[in-house]
């Protein structure tokens, strides 16, 4: 019996998260975006767990991780919902209800975003605000500025969001 979307408590999530190695097949599907093959999904796990690059691991190593992925991991994560997993074809993408312990995951951002706009956002209120009482301040300067000011805060986000989702997150790291 799977688990619904309504079941997925905080038990199950903590179960799930509970396993280094679903938490790294979670995390590679996300940043992957795609549907992998078991067969390199073992390959990818098995590299990351011995810290050496996909290429060079050995096929004990992969086996080892295939059967445990294939055998525990995969039906568990396939059971709450979290991924779809095609056992004619080997294929597992992530499933749309992973969203769902987006929050249990990468809780200690080291930039809290939401505040930096909202203080970006607050400084262009009051750029504009003194703009209308001083009159020597020209209003297309300001809204040059304001523009800049965002523009430049949507990039060092992009630029840190790709550069996260090249790197292992702290939470995987098996150091």
């Amino acid at each position: 019996m799977g688990t619904s979307e309504s079941d997925l408590s905080q038990d199950v999530v903590f179960d799930i998260l509970s396993s280094p190695r679903r938490r790294y097949v979670l995390y590679h599907l996300r940043t992957t975006g795609e549907t992998v093959q078991l067969t390199d999904l073992a390959e990818e796990v098995a590299a990351w767990e011995n810290d050496t690059d996909p290429s060079e691991i050995t096929e004990q190593e992969r086996k080892r991780v295939y059967v445990s992925l294939y055998q525990t991991h995969i039906p568990r994560l396939a059971e709450v919902g979290l991924i779809e997993y095609d056992k004619d074809t080997g294929e597992i993408a992530l499933a749309d209800q992973a969203r769902d312990i987006d929050r249990y995951l990468d809780a200690n951002s080291r930039y809290p975003w939401q505040r930096i706009y909202l203080v970006l956002a607050g400084l262009s209120a009051a750029l504009l605000a003194v703009t209308v009482v001083v009159d020597p301040i020209p209003e297309l300067a300001v809204s040059a500025i304001i523009v800049f000011a965002f523009l430049m805060t949507v990039i060092v986000h992009v630029v840190t969001r790709l550069r996260k989702r090249r790197s292992v997150p702290d939470e995987l790291s098996m150091k």
